[in-house]
């Protein structure tokens, strides 16, 4: 008898989710580089986080609508096949098992080691990052594997946490930029002149890494309880709050430090607003907090990346279904799934590393893979939302047509925005991202489509 998943989580779990995947290490990770792709320039800065939030937040709303509709293993994969049918559907869940998830998971177990080294005064590029970077992915493998419940509550705490730091700057950090002009110095004054249109497209594929992620909740619609009402409110709710809390937190380093000091500040930029705000003591606490935010990220990161292969093996697809599709009687969760996944963010981690932490590795073929993938994800999205207002003809306007073209328009600016941005890095990208896609091609040949069954 064949072990499936069972409904285990909740709606408050799930808008935790869909904000403690999001919210985390991109704000404090993407915020100097919004700030230095701008020049200082605040206002500009802040129009690449409304881009991006708009983006985020009509791409959501649009697979909420579809969450109402479709609902069976792995919320993307789902909605791929739903409208484009049972291959595109396995090229996409191909693609986040072998790439999405483990290069953002790989990452985020970068920028928390990142934090921390940054905390304890170690080298982010050492062999003492590295180490505790390597400890961070493979403690949230354990977590998420041998305890799935555990691990939500996990996430749900760790939402809670990470939104302290980012509300006090946000709050105290304002009050004390607009009573000492700090603030308003940062508004009126730019550091360095720039390319307005390139700074922009830049600041906006930098955005999407901070943004990025709520989509992965959807993996977990099998397992959330009364998902088609739960699934939708939890991805608006949250991207709504994503939002506004990245703004504010903006605006809030804005008051503490000036744009000058938090530029050249780099990885210890954001520790040092915290300790101009709160002090040498109150500014470290918080600090902790900012790192245990960024464990939240890698957990809910985590919990996509070992469901990934298992999203597409229950469809009876790809290398060796009939083992990858196996569930622990036990844990409930995809062992033989997790593995692949905690290997493959291995992998991509050691090519973070040689890319773009140390002496280029490998030539021609470095690129950013903190970014990079995400946009590839946006590309994935513009067939799914065309045929969705193809098909869903008794929907109304602004679910049908008015959302999804909003969606679409979005999409389209995020792969202009990231050709613009990358340059020749985005042809080493889709070098790579062909030959992998190829492979899964190879393995492609589909016994039985879910769609069909």
């Amino acid at each position: 008898m064949k072990t499936e998943l069972k409904e285990k989580y909740g709606l408050i779990t799930a808008i935790a989710m869909v904000v403690g995947i999001v919210i985390g290490s991109g704000v404090f990770f993407k915020a100097e580089k919004v700030l230095n792709a701008t020049g200082g320039n605040l206002p500009l800065g802040i129009l690449a986080w409304i881009i991006g939030g708009l983006i985020m937040i009509t791409c959501a709303y649009t697979f909420a609508v579809m969450a109402t509709r479709y609902q069976y293993v792995n919320g993307i994969v789902d909605y791929a096949e739903a409208t484009m049918g049972g291959q595109y559907g396995y090229y996409v869940g191909w693609f986040m098992a072998l790439i999405y998830y483990p290069t953002l998971t790989s990452v985020l177990a970068w920028v928390s080691a990142r934090y921390t080294s940054v905390l304890f005064g170690f080298d982010i590029t050492g062999g003492e990052c590295m180490t505790i970077a390597c400890f961070f992915l493979i403690a949230s493998f354990a977590l998420n594997s041998l305890s799935p419940v555990l691990s939500g509550k996990f996430q749900v705490s760790t939402t809670v946490i990470k939104l302290i730091p980012l509300f006090l700057m946000a709050v105290v950090g304002t009050i004390v930029g607009l009573s000492n002009g700090m603030t308003a110095h940062n508004f009126t004054n730019v550091v360095q002149k720039v390319d307005t249109s390139h700074a922009l497209f830049t600041a906006v594929v930098a955005t999407a890494f901070a943004y990025e992620g709520w989509i992965i909740a959807t993996s977990i619609n099998a397992e959330l309880k009364n998902s088609k009402r739960n699934l939708p409110i939890a991805l608006v709710c949250g991207t709504f709050i994503i939002m506004a809390v990245y703004i504010l937190y903006y605006v809030g380093l804005a008051g503490a430090v000036s744009n000058e000091v938090m530029m050249a500040g780099g990885e210890a930029g954001a520790k040092l607003a915290f300790e101009t705000i709160f002090s040498n003591i109150g500014g470290t606490l918080i600090f902790v907090f900012v790192i245990i935010s960024c464990l939240g990220t890698l957990n809910g990161l985590m919990l996509g990346c070992t469901r990934g292969i298992y999203s597409i093996a229950a469809r009876h697809q790809g290398p060796r279904p009939d083992i990858f599709n196996q569930i622990d009687p036990v844990t409930n969760m995809p062992t033989n799934s997790s593995v692949l996944g905690v290997l493959l963010c291995g992998i991509w981690l050691l090519f973070f590393y040689g890319a773009n932490l140390t002496a280029p590795w490998f030539g021609f073929f470095c690129f950013d893979s903190s970014e990079l993938p995400i946009v590839t994800l946006y590309a994935f999205y513009i067939p799914i939302f065309l045929m969705m207002m193809k098909k869903e003809k008794d929907l109304s306007f602004f679910k049908r047509l008015l959302m999804p073209t909003i969606a679409l328009a979005g999409c389209i600016f995020m792969i202009l925005a990231a050709c613009f941005a990358h340059g020749k890095a985005v042809i080493a990208y889709l070098i790579i991202f062909a030959v992998i896609m190829i492979i899964g091609i190879l393995f492609g040949k589909t016994k039985e489509s879910f769609s069909a069954r």
